[in-house]
Protein backbone atom coordinates (compact mmCIF):
# COMPACT_ATOMS: atom_id res chain seq x y z
CA UNK A 1 0.00 0.00 0.00
CA UNK A 2 1.34 3.49 -1.17
CA UNK A 3 2.37 5.80 1.57
CA UNK A 4 -0.12 8.63 2.50
CA UNK A 5 0.71 11.70 1.64
CA UNK A 6 0.80 13.42 5.20
CA UNK A 7 -0.61 16.96 5.16
CA UNK A 8 -0.82 20.35 7.86
CA UNK A 9 -3.50 22.38 7.58
CA UNK A 10 -2.48 25.49 9.53
CA UNK A 11 -4.90 28.89 10.73
CA UNK A 12 -5.36 31.38 13.08
CA UNK A 13 -8.00 30.13 14.74
CA UNK A 14 -11.48 28.48 14.49
CA UNK A 15 -13.09 31.14 16.79
CA UNK A 16 -16.55 31.43 13.88
CA UNK A 17 -17.35 29.38 10.96
CA UNK A 18 -16.32 31.03 7.61
CA UNK A 19 -13.19 30.17 5.82
CA UNK A 20 -13.32 27.44 9.45
CA UNK A 21 -16.40 25.89 8.02
CA UNK A 22 -14.08 25.69 4.31
CA UNK A 23 -11.23 24.36 6.07
CA UNK A 24 -13.38 21.70 7.75
CA UNK A 25 -15.57 20.63 4.87
CA UNK A 26 -11.99 20.22 2.89
CA UNK A 27 -10.34 17.97 5.69
CA UNK A 28 -13.62 15.64 6.05
CA UNK A 29 -14.19 15.18 2.57
CA UNK A 30 -10.50 14.43 1.78
CA UNK A 31 -9.77 10.47 0.52
CA UNK A 32 -8.28 9.58 4.33
CA UNK A 33 -7.27 6.05 2.41
CA UNK A 34 -4.83 9.11 0.58
CA UNK A 35 -3.92 11.62 2.65
CA UNK A 36 -3.29 11.62 6.38
CA UNK A 37 -4.44 14.55 8.05
CA UNK A 38 -3.80 17.19 10.53
CA UNK A 39 -4.72 20.75 12.12
CA UNK A 40 -2.44 23.08 13.85
CA UNK A 41 -4.61 26.41 14.93
CA UNK A 42 -3.08 29.59 17.66
CA UNK A 43 -6.07 28.22 20.42
CA UNK A 44 -8.65 26.08 21.05
CA UNK A 45 -11.53 28.50 21.99
CA UNK A 46 -14.42 29.32 19.79
CA UNK A 47 -17.55 27.37 19.22
CA UNK A 48 -16.73 25.90 16.08
CA UNK A 49 -13.21 24.52 17.38
CA UNK A 50 -15.50 22.22 18.95
CA UNK A 51 -17.23 21.06 15.85
CA UNK A 52 -13.64 20.60 14.17
CA UNK A 53 -12.39 18.77 16.60
CA UNK A 54 -15.34 15.93 16.53
CA UNK A 55 -13.92 15.42 13.37
CA UNK A 56 -11.13 13.01 15.38
CA UNK A 57 -8.22 14.68 13.19
CA UNK A 58 -5.15 15.35 15.21
CA UNK A 59 -4.99 19.30 16.12
CA UNK A 60 -1.79 20.77 17.76
CA UNK A 61 -2.56 23.95 19.50
CA UNK A 62 0.30 25.67 18.44
CA UNK A 63 1.40 29.08 16.52
CA UNK A 64 3.16 28.14 13.18
CA UNK A 65 4.15 31.51 12.68
CA UNK A 66 6.37 34.16 14.78
CA UNK A 67 6.77 38.08 14.39
CA UNK A 68 9.55 39.87 12.78
CA UNK A 69 11.04 41.32 15.53
CA UNK A 70 13.19 41.55 17.09
CA UNK A 71 15.05 39.96 14.19
CA UNK A 72 17.95 38.82 16.59
CA UNK A 73 16.19 35.96 17.85
CA UNK A 74 14.06 35.60 14.47
CA UNK A 75 15.66 32.52 13.00
CA UNK A 76 15.85 30.76 16.65
CA UNK A 77 12.17 30.87 16.85
CA UNK A 78 11.74 29.93 13.16
CA UNK A 79 13.91 26.72 14.03
CA UNK A 80 11.51 26.19 16.54
CA UNK A 81 8.45 26.01 14.21
CA UNK A 82 10.34 23.92 12.15
CA UNK A 83 11.38 21.62 14.64
CA UNK A 84 7.86 21.05 15.24
CA UNK A 85 7.58 20.38 11.49
CA UNK A 86 10.20 18.15 10.98
CA UNK A 87 9.45 16.04 14.07
CA UNK A 88 6.24 15.22 12.69
CA UNK A 89 7.37 14.60 8.89
CA UNK A 90 4.79 16.58 7.10
CA UNK A 91 5.24 16.06 3.49
CA UNK A 92 3.03 19.45 2.75
CA UNK A 93 2.05 22.18 5.23
CA UNK A 94 -1.54 24.58 3.42
CA UNK A 95 -1.35 27.57 5.21
CA UNK A 96 -4.81 29.30 5.63
CA UNK A 97 -3.52 32.44 7.55
CA UNK A 98 -5.09 35.42 6.13
CA UNK A 99 -2.08 37.82 6.91
CA UNK A 100 1.41 38.19 4.99
CA UNK A 101 3.77 36.39 7.45
CA UNK A 102 6.23 34.50 5.94
CA UNK A 103 7.93 32.90 8.95
CA UNK A 104 5.72 29.78 8.39
CA UNK A 105 6.71 29.47 4.92
CA UNK A 106 10.32 29.45 5.80
CA UNK A 107 10.18 26.72 8.77
CA UNK A 108 8.69 24.22 6.23
CA UNK A 109 11.23 25.04 4.16
CA UNK A 110 13.81 24.34 6.38
CA UNK A 111 11.92 20.92 7.44
CA UNK A 112 11.89 19.29 4.14
CA UNK A 113 8.22 20.00 3.47
CA UNK A 114 6.50 21.75 0.41
CA UNK A 115 4.61 24.69 1.58
CA UNK A 116 1.46 26.56 -0.10
CA UNK A 117 -1.20 28.73 1.08
CA UNK A 118 -4.45 30.02 0.06
CA UNK A 119 -4.98 33.74 -0.88
CA UNK A 120 -8.14 34.68 1.10
CA UNK A 121 -7.79 38.42 0.52
CA UNK A 122 -7.33 41.24 -1.60
CA UNK A 123 -4.05 43.40 -1.58
CA UNK A 124 -0.39 42.66 -1.91
CA UNK A 125 1.32 45.70 -1.10
CA UNK A 126 3.77 44.78 0.71
CA UNK A 127 7.07 43.31 0.27
CA UNK A 128 6.39 40.75 3.03
CA UNK A 129 3.55 39.41 0.34
CA UNK A 130 6.21 39.11 -2.06
CA UNK A 131 8.45 37.08 0.01
CA UNK A 132 5.46 34.99 1.24
CA UNK A 133 4.77 34.17 -2.60
CA UNK A 134 8.58 33.45 -3.69
CA UNK A 135 8.70 30.90 -1.01
CA UNK A 136 5.31 29.33 -1.64
CA UNK A 137 5.63 26.04 -3.56
CA UNK A 138 2.16 26.70 -4.75
CA UNK A 139 -0.64 29.53 -4.23
CA UNK A 140 -4.30 29.14 -4.40
CA UNK A 141 -6.25 31.97 -6.02
CA UNK A 142 -9.77 32.08 -4.93
CA UNK A 143 -10.86 34.80 -7.27
CA UNK A 144 -9.88 35.69 -11.09
CA UNK A 145 -8.36 39.04 -9.99
CA UNK A 146 -6.27 37.79 -7.58
CA UNK A 147 -3.42 36.35 -10.32
CA UNK A 148 -2.20 39.93 -11.28
CA UNK A 149 -0.43 39.50 -7.97
CA UNK A 150 2.14 36.80 -8.90
CA UNK A 151 2.23 37.31 -12.49
CA UNK A 152 5.78 35.15 -12.92
CA UNK A 153 4.42 32.42 -10.40
CA UNK A 154 3.40 29.36 -12.70
CA UNK A 155 2.12 26.98 -9.65
CA UNK A 156 -0.69 28.62 -8.99
CA UNK A 157 -4.03 27.93 -9.32
CA UNK A 158 -7.69 29.21 -9.17
CA UNK A 159 -10.09 26.76 -6.96
CA UNK A 160 -13.14 29.01 -5.81
CA UNK A 161 -14.09 28.08 -2.06
CA UNK A 162 -16.45 25.10 -2.06
CA UNK A 163 -19.66 25.15 0.26
CA UNK A 164 -21.94 22.47 1.19
CA UNK A 165 -24.74 23.60 -0.62
CA UNK A 166 -27.06 20.39 1.15
CA UNK A 167 -26.39 21.82 4.47
CA UNK A 168 -26.83 25.52 3.34
CA UNK A 169 -30.54 24.78 1.43
CA UNK A 170 -33.60 26.16 2.31
CA UNK A 171 -35.28 22.48 2.22
CA UNK A 172 -33.92 23.02 6.01
CA UNK A 173 -36.86 25.34 7.00
CA UNK A 174 -40.30 26.86 6.44
CA UNK A 175 -40.12 29.59 4.83
CA UNK A 176 -43.85 30.96 5.36
CA UNK A 177 -43.77 34.34 6.58
CA UNK A 178 -46.74 35.65 8.78
CA UNK A 179 -45.30 40.07 8.24
CA UNK A 180 -45.32 41.87 5.35
CA UNK A 181 -42.41 43.58 6.56
CA UNK A 182 -38.90 43.10 3.99
CA UNK A 183 -36.76 41.56 6.03
CA UNK A 184 -33.24 42.43 4.97
CA UNK A 185 -29.75 40.50 6.70
CA UNK A 186 -25.88 41.24 6.41
CA UNK A 187 -23.78 39.07 7.99
CA UNK A 188 -20.48 40.32 8.82
CA UNK A 189 -17.89 40.99 11.99
CA UNK A 190 -17.89 44.98 12.43
CA UNK A 191 -15.11 47.05 11.11
CA UNK A 192 -14.95 49.67 9.37
CA UNK A 193 -14.28 48.30 5.82
CA UNK A 194 -17.51 46.21 5.72
CA UNK A 195 -19.78 49.06 5.08
CA UNK A 196 -22.07 48.58 7.61
CA UNK A 197 -22.84 52.33 7.65
CA UNK A 198 -24.15 52.48 3.67
CA UNK A 199 -26.41 49.83 4.72
CA UNK A 200 -27.89 51.72 7.85
CA UNK A 201 -27.66 55.23 5.81
CA UNK A 202 -29.85 53.03 3.34
CA UNK A 203 -32.34 51.69 5.17
CA UNK A 204 -32.82 56.07 6.84
CA UNK A 205 -33.03 56.89 2.82
CA UNK A 206 -35.67 54.24 1.88
CA UNK A 207 -37.80 55.60 4.96
CA UNK A 208 -40.49 52.57 4.75
CA UNK A 209 -41.76 51.18 8.18
CA UNK A 210 -41.99 48.25 6.69
CA UNK A 211 -38.66 46.95 5.88
CA UNK A 212 -36.37 45.84 9.13
CA UNK A 213 -32.53 45.09 9.08
CA UNK A 214 -30.75 42.61 11.27
CA UNK A 215 -27.19 42.19 11.39
CA UNK A 216 -25.01 38.95 12.13
CA UNK A 217 -21.69 39.44 14.02
CA UNK A 218 -19.36 40.29 16.63
CA UNK A 219 -20.07 43.99 17.29
CA UNK A 220 -18.37 44.45 20.98
CA UNK A 221 -15.73 46.35 18.52
CA UNK A 222 -14.95 50.35 18.28
CA UNK A 223 -16.92 50.35 15.09
CA UNK A 224 -19.34 47.90 16.37
CA UNK A 225 -20.49 50.77 19.06
CA UNK A 226 -20.41 53.40 16.64
CA UNK A 227 -22.91 51.19 14.22
CA UNK A 228 -25.38 51.18 17.56
CA UNK A 229 -24.69 54.88 18.16
CA UNK A 230 -25.38 55.43 14.13
CA UNK A 231 -28.60 53.54 14.54
CA UNK A 232 -30.22 55.48 17.42
CA UNK A 233 -29.17 58.69 15.77
CA UNK A 234 -31.03 57.97 12.77
CA UNK A 235 -34.11 56.79 15.51
CA UNK A 236 -33.88 53.21 13.40
CA UNK A 237 -33.94 51.70 16.53
CA UNK A 238 -37.29 49.63 15.96
CA UNK A 239 -36.06 48.52 12.74
CA UNK A 240 -32.46 47.33 13.19
CA UNK A 241 -31.48 45.05 15.04
CA UNK A 242 -27.75 43.62 16.00
CA UNK A 243 -27.70 40.34 17.44
CA UNK A 244 -24.33 39.65 17.69
CA UNK A 245 -22.24 35.78 16.66
CA UNK A 246 -24.64 33.26 15.63
CA UNK A 247 -23.43 29.50 14.95
CA UNK A 248 -25.62 28.86 12.80
CA UNK A 249 -26.83 31.65 10.49
CA UNK A 250 -29.21 29.54 8.34
CA UNK A 251 -32.87 29.80 10.25
CA UNK A 252 -31.82 33.57 9.95
CA UNK A 253 -31.07 33.51 6.18
CA UNK A 254 -34.16 31.70 5.63
CA UNK A 255 -36.56 34.20 7.84
CA UNK A 256 -35.01 37.07 5.20
CA UNK A 257 -36.19 38.34 1.77
CA UNK A 258 -32.63 40.03 0.45
CA UNK A 259 -29.18 39.57 1.67
CA UNK A 260 -27.02 42.78 1.72
CA UNK A 261 -22.90 42.28 2.00
CA UNK A 262 -22.22 46.38 1.51
CA UNK A 263 -18.28 45.92 1.60
CA UNK A 264 -16.17 49.07 1.16
CA UNK A 265 -13.37 49.88 -1.46
CA UNK A 266 -10.61 49.93 0.19
CA UNK A 267 -8.20 48.26 2.94
CA UNK A 268 -8.58 43.96 3.72
CA UNK A 269 -11.38 43.84 1.04
CA UNK A 270 -12.99 40.22 0.19
CA UNK A 271 -11.15 37.85 -1.44
CA UNK A 272 -14.29 35.65 -1.85
CA UNK A 273 -16.98 36.26 0.64
CA UNK A 274 -18.70 33.10 2.35
CA UNK A 275 -21.42 35.18 4.10
CA UNK A 276 -22.67 35.76 0.55
CA UNK A 277 -22.29 32.20 -1.05
CA UNK A 278 -24.01 30.97 1.98
CA UNK A 279 -27.40 33.10 1.30
CA UNK A 280 -26.78 32.21 -2.38
CA UNK A 281 -27.38 28.72 -1.55
CA UNK A 282 -29.90 29.47 1.15
CA UNK A 283 -32.27 30.73 -1.98
CA UNK A 284 -32.18 34.36 -0.71
CA UNK A 285 -31.61 36.91 -3.49
CA UNK A 286 -28.64 39.00 -2.56
CA UNK A 287 -26.95 42.48 -3.23
CA UNK A 288 -23.34 43.15 -3.04
CA UNK A 289 -21.02 46.06 -3.42
CA UNK A 290 -19.35 46.04 -6.78
CA UNK A 291 -15.73 45.25 -4.98
CA UNK A 292 -13.22 42.72 -6.12
CA UNK A 293 -14.53 39.14 -4.34
CA UNK A 294 -18.07 40.25 -4.46
CA UNK A 295 -17.73 40.90 -7.99
CA UNK A 296 -16.00 37.41 -8.83
CA UNK A 297 -18.53 35.80 -6.74
CA UNK A 298 -21.71 37.85 -8.65
CA UNK A 299 -20.27 38.34 -12.04
CA UNK A 300 -23.12 36.24 -13.76
CA UNK A 301 -25.59 38.62 -12.10
CA UNK A 302 -24.00 42.17 -12.62
CA UNK A 303 -27.95 43.74 -11.59
CA UNK A 304 -27.24 42.74 -8.12
CA UNK A 305 -23.87 44.78 -7.81
CA UNK A 306 -24.40 48.12 -6.45
CA UNK A 307 -21.50 51.04 -6.43
CA UNK A 308 -19.18 50.68 -3.38
CA UNK A 309 -19.60 52.90 -0.86
CA UNK A 310 -23.60 54.33 -2.30
CA UNK A 311 -25.97 54.10 0.57
CA UNK A 312 -28.60 56.26 -2.43
CA UNK A 313 -27.19 53.48 -4.94
CA UNK A 314 -27.42 50.87 -2.50
CA UNK A 315 -31.39 51.86 -1.51
CA UNK A 316 -32.49 52.13 -4.83
CA UNK A 317 -31.00 48.66 -5.83
CA UNK A 318 -33.49 47.36 -2.36
CA UNK A 319 -36.33 49.35 -3.61
CA UNK A 320 -35.94 47.36 -7.58
CA UNK A 321 -35.75 43.66 -5.23
CA UNK A 322 -38.52 45.36 -3.14
CA UNK A 323 -40.79 46.04 -5.72
CA UNK A 324 -40.76 42.43 -7.65
CA UNK A 325 -43.44 40.12 -6.47
CA UNK A 326 -42.90 37.06 -4.20
CA UNK A 327 -42.59 34.62 -7.25
CA UNK A 328 -40.07 36.73 -8.81
CA UNK A 329 -37.91 37.01 -5.91
CA UNK A 330 -37.82 33.30 -5.19
CA UNK A 331 -37.28 33.04 -9.11
CA UNK A 332 -33.85 34.85 -7.88
CA UNK A 333 -33.09 32.99 -5.11
CA UNK A 334 -33.14 29.58 -6.59
CA UNK A 335 -31.10 30.96 -9.63
CA UNK A 336 -28.50 31.80 -7.39
CA UNK A 337 -28.82 28.72 -5.34
CA UNK A 338 -28.48 26.86 -8.48
CA UNK A 339 -25.44 28.97 -9.65
CA UNK A 340 -23.78 28.01 -6.66
CA UNK A 341 -24.65 24.31 -7.01
CA UNK A 342 -22.77 24.75 -10.26
CA UNK A 343 -19.81 26.85 -9.32
CA UNK A 344 -18.94 26.37 -5.65
CA UNK A 345 -20.52 22.86 -4.81
CA UNK A 346 -18.24 21.67 -2.22
CA UNK A 347 -17.26 17.95 -4.55
CA UNK A 348 -15.75 19.91 -6.64
CA UNK A 349 -13.60 22.08 -4.34
CA UNK A 350 -12.21 19.37 -2.52
CA UNK A 351 -11.66 16.81 -6.24
CA UNK A 352 -9.22 20.05 -7.34
CA UNK A 353 -7.34 20.09 -3.94
CA UNK A 354 -7.08 16.11 -4.16
CA UNK A 355 -5.62 16.69 -7.55
CA UNK A 356 -3.27 19.46 -6.75
CA UNK A 357 -1.93 17.75 -3.39
CA UNK A 358 -1.25 15.04 -5.67
CA UNK A 359 0.93 16.78 -8.02
CA UNK A 360 2.60 18.73 -5.86
CA UNK A 361 4.43 15.58 -4.22
CA UNK A 362 5.66 15.08 -7.85
CA UNK A 363 6.79 19.09 -8.44
CA UNK A 364 10.70 19.77 -8.53
CA UNK A 365 10.07 22.31 -4.86
CA UNK A 366 10.98 25.04 -6.86
CA UNK A 367 9.71 28.84 -7.27
CA UNK A 368 8.66 28.99 -10.58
Amino acid sequence: MAKRVKILFTTSNFKTAGSGKVIYDLVNGLDQSKFEIEIACGHNRGAFFQTVEALGLPIHIVKTKTSYRPYLTLYSRIKNISTFFKAHEYDIIHSWQWSNDWTEAVAARLAGAKWMYTKKAMGFQSKHWVIKSYLANFIVTINDEMRRYFPKKKNQRLIPLGIDTAYYSPKHFDKRKISEVFEIITVANLVAVKGISVLIQAIKALDSPHVNLTILGANNTEYGTMMVALVKELQLEHQISFLGQKPDVRPYLSNSDLYVIPTLDQGRREGMPMALVEAMSMGVPVLGSEVSGIKYVLKDFPQLLFKAGSANDLQMRIRAVMSKSKEERHQIGNDLRQYCITNFNMPTFIKAHDLLYSQMMNLRPKNA
